[in-house]
């Protein structure tokens, strides 16, 4: 909002506004460097100009974008904002080519280009390579929200009210009465006393009026406390969990082996062969023949695990060892998977048992 605030009104200036050219790249979008180099390719409006050229690599395909862009030396060429919105995706690349690039060309005596970056992480210069670092101005401007609740109140009204050039009269009045009746319920006001409490990020009120929204239509026209209220509820649900409903039983069973290993042992890290284990003496305590599965059956589920990111492999051991032996470390903590279970449809009553078992039972 601020950096939009001073854009408007820098464009406001003649010369400003008829020579600086903008390019907007936000890393929701442009996930890797070829995507965003076409972006840059579309907001410098120069598809002509690349053609059908073939490049040797990304450096040089941006310095060719530039290079088009020049009409002399660096005071007369054309100069280039480039704002990134969510930076520390654009940090992901591969090898941070297109930061690279760029920090490399800003500090270039022939090319006027600025970079300006956006983020909510604090900690993003640790994530920058040390080629990347060294080219960086090192040039940071923190925002931190300094409003109390009856600001945010405000805003919160402001961001749902209709103006008042908008077509339909009527339904603006409506619209608008109903916003203020919102903002004065006791109901409303406690969820957002907890989203404030949780976060004054206005980005996350958006998600938040967003969700809420959602749930209009014609036959419910107008925004009422329960939207809130829903929407609330789904900004603060456990994803982790919620993958979790939607596992098979046999991982459901991994998991709760993983849970028992993580108590004996407090919270060292496991591998295949000792979750292995831990299942069969479920199965022989339990003589089910139901959760009798070939092991490498049960393998496939480990790994399938691993795809969902509910367990990770520890870093910097050696990954030449069997994928049976690979050390692993369980992503959720014994309240997720009790809460989990309470809601997992038709979950057995002896694997339900077997996870609320004591130590003294093992």
């Amino acid at each position: 909002m601020l950096l939009n605030h001073v854009l408007k009104e820098l464009m406001e200036a003649k010369q400003v506004r008829e020579n600086l050219l903008q390019v907007h790249l936000n890393g929701l979008l442009q996930t890797n460097d070829k995507i965003a180099l076409k972006e840059i390719t579309r907001q410098l409006q120069m598809e002509n100009v690349v053609g059908d050229k073939v490049f040797g690599s990304f450096a040089e395909n941006l310095a060719f974008l530039l290079e088009a862009l020049k009409k002399g030396d660096r005071d007369s060429s054309c100069p280039v904002l480039f704002i990134l919105d969510e930076f520390d995706l654009f940090v992901h690349h591969k090898n941070q080519t297109l930061l690279y690039n760029l920090f490399d060309i800003s500090q270039s005596a022939h090319t006027p280009v600025t970079v300006i970056g956006l983020t909510c992480r604090q900690d993003i210069l640790e994530l920058l390579e040390k080629r990347v670092k060294s080219r960086f101005s090192h040039r940071q401007i923190y925002l931190m929200n300094s409003f109390d609740f009856k600001h945010y109140l405000r805003i919160f009204k402001e961001q749902l009210y209709l103006p008042a050039e908008f077509l339909y009269k009527p339904f603006t009045q409506k619209w608008n009465k109903n916003v203020q009746s919102l903002s004065e319920d006791r109901t409303v006001q406690d969820v957002l006393q907890n989203h404030f409490h949780c976060s004054k990020d206005l980005r996350s009120l958006h998600m938040l009026l967003m969700l809420a929204l959602s749930s209009i239509t014609v036959s419910h026209p107008f925004m009422t406390g329960s939207d809130l209220l829903e929407a609330s509820k789904l900004c603060r649900m456990d994803s982790k969990a919620n993958i979790v409903h939607g596992l098979s039983v046999l991982e459901i069973c991994l998991i709760i082996a993983m849970k028992h290993l993580n108590d004996v042992y407090e919270g060292e890290p496991f591998n295949f062969q000792m979750v292995y284990n831990e299942f069969q003496k479920f199965i022989q305590r339990k003589a089910h023949s139901m959760y009798n599965f070939e092991k490498p059956v049960v393998m496939k589920a480990f790994e399938h695990l691993l795809q969902l990111e509910l367990i990770k492999p520890i870093e910097g051991l050696c990954v030449r060892a069997q994928r049976e032996y690979l050390l692993m470390k369980l992503l959720l903590d014994n309240n997720q998977i009790m809460d989990a279970l309470q809601v997992y449809p038709n979950c057995p009553t002896d694997v339900k048992q077997w996870a609320t078992s004591s130590l003294s039972w093992l």
